[in-house]
């Protein structure tokens, strides 16, 4: 585990985490008991193919909130995230077998000083491609 993040130690352009998420078909179905969203297209690759997709994709929000957790993991008891948003660039197909493996890096974007916020710009790929545009998460400290 590392040492939680002090916040004047804190400078723009650090990486602060990245990390290498797997998300499996059993990942995407305790998703949707856990959000409510059974759209099949989510856990059946013929309902998936027969609207034009390539298989079953993970759930967008799955996504955003899998790489909001890398930076509230970073943040840890030093503060709270104040704010997260993204946007929904590309699809992230989920193998049957081999899942779909994002890479997050998580980037100090902007301090502010007198508020005491850093904003970390989160890059989300996965196969070479930016999956969540503009992820963005605001983060106060104490």
């Amino acid at each position: 585990m590392s040492a939680a993040p002090v916040f004047a130690d804190l400078a723009v352009g650090d990486t602060v985490a990245e990390r290498e998420l797997t998300l499996t078909r059993d990942r995407l179905v305790r998703y949707a008991g856990a959000s409510g969203d059974f759209n099949p297209i989510h856990y059946r690759d013929d309902i998936a193919q027969s609207v034009g997709l390539p298989g079953v994709l993970a759930h967008g929000m799955l996504t955003m909130g899998a790489a909001g957790a890398v930076g509230a993991d970073w943040l840890g008891v030093s503060g709270w995230v104040r704010d997260f948003q993204s946007r929904f660039t590309r699809p992230v197909p989920v193998d049957a077998a081999a899942g779909a493996v994002v890479t997050v890096t998580a980037v100090i974007g902007a301090i502010d000083a007198e508020a005491r916020t850093v904003r970390l710009d989160l890059k989300v790929v996965f196969d070479g491609s930016t999956v969540l545009g503009k992820a963005q998460l605001l983060a106060a400290f104490a």
